[in-house]
């Protein structure tokens, strides 16, 4: 064996902040009883800084049984934070540091003179608001995983979970390596004064440890679409075809968010890979009983392609181009959640980066919707999206 031991200065990390894309997810239940409240599994996404050594102010260390170690913080400001469409309060909700507690942490060697995998830790103090509401927790949230790289990327189009697991939980979960999670849950939120600290003692919302505990991985896509959608799905119920009007305001994180990589970003040789990483449409059906939302699935990842395959880079591609998404949707409606047992195919030409007024449709097979047991109630049978308002950059603020 080598006697060379490793310490992150070998890095040579530039002393500035990482300022990445974050996919997230949070297992929400409203209400002030957790036993009995509305739970909701929700889908965020957003922009983080990332503070560490050898910035000023942050410290390398060695311990005495040789473990290297660097701290970090995760930072406050106004464009900093993730966001999510909550179909149970319908309304964009987003998550934010708490400026006034400090959000520190560390990356550490597990193997003593081995950089990776690390250890990657966050104390996280949390602020949650929604159009109407701004709460706070009394407890800190653990954040843990194991990294192996900085900045701890994710491959693109690969999950969260170490499988792929149906339905909102309770259920255990196997996070994959870069992925993070919250360790100390649940965690009850309270609203919260001027100083964002708690009042009261009775809570308004619960982060819960399953399905989605407080999860996060960083992806480093080449540019990002926040899309407003309109459009319709077919859904089969009892032998009888449904079609059901759909919208989404990406200004209430609703819409979709598709992340584009490009060959700079992935390990897939050529041609630029494509997530539809949060989907929220709101409609209304009677046959399923109510209001109903299709949105992306968390634990399967949406993933495809933009353009013809032999791009050396994202500004290679020729407009209109071919976008081609697996989508794994999931469909909530008032008695419950049903899931696609398989993959839709959607496509259409993007007329350029802008996306609006490009649509996406269904091709091929239909899909059916099961529940958590697999039990077939629905078949999807058609998608047509519109593409309307659309930001599109390569960072996604959070008041955007």
């Amino acid at each position: 064996m080598s006697s060379l031991r490793e310490t992150y200065e070998s890095l040579n990390l530039e002393p500035k902040p990482i300022r990445p894309h974050i996919l997230a997810a949070a297992t929400v239940v409203f209400g002030d009883d957790y036993y009995a409240g509305r739970r909701e599994t929700i889908n965020l996404s957003g922009f983080v800084q990332l503070n560490k050594w050898p910035m000023p102010g942050f410290e390398h260390r060695v311990d005495e049984k040789g473990h290297a170690e660097l701290e970090t913080e995760l930072i406050s400001a106004p464009e900093v934070g993730i966001k999510g469409y909550s179909y149970e309060l319908d309304d964009r909700i987003q998550v934010l540091s708490n400026p006034f507690l400090p959000n520190s942490g560390h990356v550490r060697q597990i193997v003593p003179g081995k950089n990776f995998p690390a250890e990657f830790y966050i104390r996280r103090f949390g602020i949650l608001e929604t159009s109407t509401l701004r709460l706070a927790h009394r407890n800190v949230i653990d954040i843990y995983g194991v990294v192996d790289s900085i900045p701890p990327y994710k491959k693109p189009l690969t999950g969260p979970y170490l499988g792929s697991p149906r339905g909102d939980g309770p259920f255990d979960v196997v996070q994959a390596p870069n992925v993070v999670r919250g360790t100390t849950l649940p965690e009850a939120w309270y609203p919260a004064n001027d100083d964002n600290e708690p009042v009261g003692l009775t809570p308004t919302v619960f982060f819960a440890a399953s399905a989605g505990p407080c999860m996060s991985m960083l992806v480093d896509p080449s540019m990002i679409m926040q899309v407003s959608l309109e459009g319709q799905i077919e859904v089969e119920v009892d032998g009888r075809t449904e079609v059901i009007e759909l919208e989404g305001d990406y200004r209430k994180a609703a819409g979709t968010e598709i992340l584009l990589f490009g060959p700079d970003k992935h390990d897939e040789g050529q041609g630029v890979l494509a997530q539809m990483a949060r989907v929220a449409m709101v409609g209304h059906n009677e046959a399923l009983g109510g209001r109903v939302m299709l949105r992306a699935s968390w634990p399967r990842p949406s993933g495809g392609t933009l353009g013809d395959g032999t791009e050396d880079s994202l500004s290679r591609v020729r407009f209109p181009s071919e976008l081609h998404i697996d989508a794994e949707f999931e469909l909530v409606t008032p008695h419950g959640n049903l899931y696609a047992a398989r993959p839709a195919h959607v496509a259409g030409k993007l007329r350029d980066l802008e996306a609006t007024g490009s649509e996406l449709s269904m091709v091929g097979a239909d899909a059916p919707l099961v529940t958590t047991d697999g039990t077939v109630k629905a078949r999807l049978t058609g998608v047509r999206l519109a593409m309307r308002d659309a930001h599109v950059g390569e960072t996604a603020a959070v008041n955007i």
